[in-house]
């Protein structure tokens, strides 16, 4: 086995257990703390998480990414990159600190000024670890994100209990938030200790710069428009409705988000790493295409077909409003991790020019859906979602299949078998679960006969894929 590929598989079974590991812990928080604080109080955070985002893009400014394509990267490009995380994260923040006022009135929530001030200290203590966490992902030591990673969430998870069992409501979501990038900060200043040694240099910014400020608008286009149905439904509708989408959201793109990480930390350095021999990329790239299709496909469908037994069961009736938000939510996510290898391979391709200009025909798409879906509710946004969902899969295919040998017909044809198969078993188990009665009876009969259905089709009709999946597990 090659370096590379050792590094790949060691990075790909590390990277999965911190983005499982720490996404499932956190997901089972989310459903704890939402039976105890309801949906009111995911609402008034889902309105704030839009300009932490923004904040965060600023921040990284692309130059993670850029140093990770740069063959011949320097001390002075990390020392460099570290002043502007530093210098950009200060100023992001005094912005949120005296803005803050105004989202408030923009939302007519007063709580919203303290919650912004004190949420948005996270922006600076994040920027303090970037260039480490962007040195580890370059030597793909996916180990040491990992420890860091979950001893954080431990930590957090215990801070955001202790403050709701305390009666602190909301801000029990605030201190978890808190907690996790701090104590994730020191960790990684102790696995990693390294500091600036050189000053800032004009050449070495301008270089990285030339490459990154196509991915931070693209980065920053693409946030505003994932995070502006928060600000959408909680201007027009109510905390509560906003705290209903958030809920589905997180659920439904916990699994599509956490696998997309996965993929995205390390394939884009091993991708980079080929980007000179064209059909090595190639194959690896719908290799990579077919494996996230294979396993994210039917989590999502399955996830889906369990939305409405999970919710009562989980958070109770209360939340019951989150159920078809959730379904649909969850067909459009499944996408997700494709999306993220398309842009991967532009990115690996040195085309951040088109891929800013591919986020910017997208997003007019996305205006679009949500100026007709916005009239009927929350629902008909949430299938605005999907629509856009599958819409830009097929821009993105198209394009990276004018810059290989992958045409957009052969990156759809190695998808949609495995796609038709999902809907198909899950339709099977939906009327299935019409036969029973009680919620964790369903859970469990529609999850098993799912999976044993879904194994039975890879192991006769994908045998490559599933000795490669079987080859993943036991290395």
């Amino acid at each position: 086995m090659t370096n590379l590929k050792k590094k790949t598989v060691s990075g790909l079974k590390w990277s999965a257990i911190e983005r499982i590991a720490t996404q499932g812990i956190q997901l089972v928080v989310m459903l704890i703390l939402g039976r105890m604080l309801g949906p009111e109080a995911f609402g008034l955070i889902g309105m704030l998480v839009i300009f932490i985002a923004i904040a965060q893009i600023f921040v990284d400014s692309g130059f993670g990414n850029a140093l990770i394509r740069k063959q011949d990267r320097e001390e002075k490009d990390f020392s460099t990159v570290f002043y502007c995380n530093i210098a950009v994260s200060i100023t992001c923040y005094l912005l949120i600190y005296f803005g803050a006022p105004y989202v408030s009135d923009f939302y007519n929530e007063p709580e919203l000024t303290s919650l912004l001030r004190v949420l948005g200290i996270n922006i600076i203590i994040n920027a303090i670890s970037l260039v480490q966490r962007t040195k580890l992902t370059i030597d793909m030591d996916f180990k040491k994100l990992t420890k860091s990673s979950l001893i954080s969430v431990f930590i957090s998870t215990l801070v955001a209990f202790s403050f709701a069992f305390c009666g602190f409501g909301v801000w029990a979501l605030i201190a978890q938030r808190l907690s996790s990038v701090f104590s994730n900060a020191i960790l990684i200043q102790i696995l990693v200790p390294w500091r600036p040694k050189e000053r800032f240099s004009k050449s070495s910014f301008d270089e990285l710069f030339g490459f990154s400020s196509k991915l931070l608008l693209t980065s920053l286009i693409d946030t505003i428009y994932k995070n502006i149905y928060q600000i959408i439904i909680g201007k027009l509708f109510s905390s509560a409705q906003v705290g209903f989408f958030t809920q589905a959201k997180t659920l439904s793109n916990t699994p599509a988000m956490t696998m997309t990480s996965i993929i995205q930390r390390v394939t884009y350095p091993m991708l980079s790493q080929m980007q000179n021999d064209t059909e090595k990329l190639d194959a690896a790239y719908l290799l990579t295409l077919r494996l996230s299709a294979a396993v994210i496909f039917p989590l999502m469908i399955g996830l889906a077909l369990i939305s409405e037994p999970l919710i009562n069961v989980v958070l109770g009736q209360e939340w019951s409003e989150s159920v078809p938000l959730m379904i649909i939510l969850c067909i459009g996510y499944m996408l997700y991790p494709i999306h993220a290898i398309n842009l991967n391979l532009l990115q690996v391709k040195g085309r951040s020019d088109l891929l800013l200009k591919l986020e910017i025909v997208k997003k007019i798409i996305i205006t679009l859906i949500l100026i007709i879906t916005i009239p009927y509710g929350v629902k008909a946004i949430c299938i605005g979602m999907l629509a856009q969902s599958y819409i830009s899969l097929l821009i993105n295919t198209y394009y990276t299949g004018k810059l290989s040998s992958l045409s957009l017909f052969k990156q759809v044809r190695s998808l949609v078998p495995i796609w038709l198969v999902c809907i198909v078993i899950g339709g099977f188990n939906y009327f299935l679960s019409l036969t029973l009665s009680n919620d964790i009876y369903k859970i469990l009969v529609m999850l098993t006969s799912s999976l044993v259905l879904y194994i039975l089709y890879i192991r006769i009709c994908q045998k490559d894929l599933y000795e490669n999946l079987l080859n993943s597990i036991v290395k």
